[in-house]
């Protein structure tokens, strides 16, 4: 209640206020508009104004033009989701080499970058240690923790991609039926494209699962995500730059 005893009070610029200063209140009439209950407020009668200076000053148009500066001057980071099956070998792997590059160009603070698994068989856990090796070998360095894809991700995130047409499938599957108890966007199955859909080097459609080969496959899964992530960072740029004119 301290504000009630202060010599500047709050008021929308819509209301016509009467304000009468005397000792320690403040009250604005008629009292029926006022957020405190008025019988609260001692009687009104032998009051005396004071000549203290007194300051009103409308709060609506200040949070309004405040609001308006900050939204013209903060731009929503664009998000990415790769998801393959498990989250332990590809989509982690998508997951450094986008932020590799990302980070190469400074770009840093324009993206979140995160993966995700069709299934929770491994949920908590670090990237595959073979998968982190190739990769490290490269210079990119894997972080994430596995964790199942969710509902939210499909507002969350701008674009989910798939490591192949099977993840894909069931990634649209889950969406159908989250549809059903969740709001979520009317158009979330358009954001789920294919990953080696952005492949400009090479010819594969699908990123192949490395985790019952060897080595080669999982230098092979970096060839094409490098391919595809490059040709991807450039793909966002080319789009958000033109939303932009």
């Amino acid at each position: 209640m301290k504000a009630l005893y202060s010599t500047t009070i709050i008021v929308a610029p819509t209301v016509n206020f009467q304000v009468l200063h005397f000792g320690n209140l403040l009250s604005p009439v008629p009292h029926q508009q006022y957020p405190f209950p008025y019988s609260t407020c001692p009687s009104l009668q032998n009051l005396k104004f004071s000549s203290c200076p007194l300051r009103i000053r409308p709060v609506i148009g200040a949070s309004s033009s405040s609001s308006m500066a900050s939204s013209t001057t903060e731009t929503k980071p664009f998000s990415v989701l790769f998801v393959c099956l498990g989250n332990i070998c590809r989509s982690p792997a998508a997951e450094g080499v986008f932020r590799d590059l990302v980070k190469k160009r400074g770009l840093d603070s324009k993206f979140r970058i995160d993966s995700a698994g069709t299934i929770n068989y491994h949920e908590g856990n670090p990237a595959d240690s073979r998968m982190r090796a190739a990769a490290s070998r490269r210079g990119i360095e894997i972080t994430s923790i596995s964790r199942p894809i969710r509902p939210s991700d499909f507002g969350d995130f701008d674009l989910i991609l798939a490591m192949d047409k099977s993840n894909r499938a069931d990634i649209l599957e889950a969406l159908e039926k989250w549809k059903q108890r969740e709001n979520l966007p009317p158009d979330a199955d358009k954001k789920v494209k294919l990953m080696c859909s952005y492949c400009k080097k090479h010819n594969e459609t699908e990123v192949p699962d490395p985790y019952y080969g060897g080595q080669k496959g999982f230098e092979k899964v970096l060839d094409l995500l490098e391919d595809a992530c490059e040709s991807l960072l450039d793909s966002i740029l080319t789009e958000t730059e033109s939303s932009r004119t």
